[in-house]
């Protein structure tokens, strides 16, 4: 089934805007820092990560192909006062400058991309000794608020199965939460790379801010909006029956990977 994150942009802009404090603090300890340099952001989302490195000082240019989810950028850029540039393409076709960028980044996303394009495109637009930083997150807990919510998504899935997202789903080894053989292509197109590494943080929710995440999520952007309303009504009642009011702090993992074009 095709994945469209418009359809679950507005969960995404409310309740998936969030970073671990403990990421740009990693960068720094590795001599990692944005200020006046060029960052091309693919997949960027509703900007959650480009809106970071703007705070950071950088030139942000976000690609993403969905164009709900930049126009919930845009918005929250202009409620925070930024300015940041959004092109409405895939991370495959960005047409930006030749070898002008200091660093490409991803959050959450290169699961999604045609890597090879993508990698071509990389190669295209980063300086030489340019960094590709590749970052992944999400929830790794195994409390019953968790198995409860993963029972109730699978009833909707065609199949009753939850999948891993995108190009994930058909890796069978990982380092660090990636894909093995992600190492082996970003090798090939001249990317090498300087660190791997995983670090695991807490986020706390609310009934309603749990409901909201996840919707944000890409299984429930695969579903018919109105099965998507039906389950996050369900959710959302069951939360508030099993656990009334309770504040839940979800472990999640964060996984990084740093590169150097050659």
């Amino acid at each position: 089934m095709e994945v469209n994150f418009g359809n679950v942009a507005h969960h995404y802009a409310k309740y998936r805007n969030d970073l671990p404090d403990e990421l740009f603090a990693s960068f720094k300890v590795r001599d990692i820092t944005f200020q006046d340099k060029k960052v091309a952001d693919l997949g960027s989302g509703t900007g959650i990560l480009s809106r970071a490195l703007f705070k950071e000082g950088a030139t942000v240019t976000g690609i993403e192909p969905s164009k709900e989810l930049i126009q919930k950028a845009e918005e929250i850029d202009i409620n925070e006062e930024m300015t940041i540039k959004y092109v409405n393409t895939g991370a495959e076709n960005a047409n930006l400058d030749s070898n002008a960028y200091d660093y490409v980044t991803v959050l959450r996303a290169w699961h999604w991309f045609d890597r090879e394009k993508a990698l071509e495109v990389i190669n295209q637009i980063l300086k030489r000794n340019g960094k590709l930083i590749v970052m992944d997150s999400g929830f790794i807990s195994q409390v019953s608020l968790i198995i409860d919510t993963l029972d109730m998504i699978k009833a909707y899935m065609p199949d009753g199965k939850l999948k891993a997202a995108g190009s994930k789903a058909s890796s069978t080894q990982r380092i660090n939460g990636f894909p093995v053989e992600w190492f082996k292509e970003w090798e090939d197109y001249g990317l090498d790379l300087n660190d791997t590494y995983k670090f695991n943080y807490m986020v706390s929710f609310s009934n309603e801010e749990w409901t909201g995440r996840v919707g944000s999520l890409s299984w429930l952007s695969q579903i018919q909006e109105a099965d998507r309303r039906k389950l996050l009504e369900q959710l959302y009642n069951h939360l508030n029956k099993k656990f009334t009011d309770t504040q839940h702090d979800i472990e999640h993992a964060c996984t990084v990977a740093i590169l150097t074009k050659r």
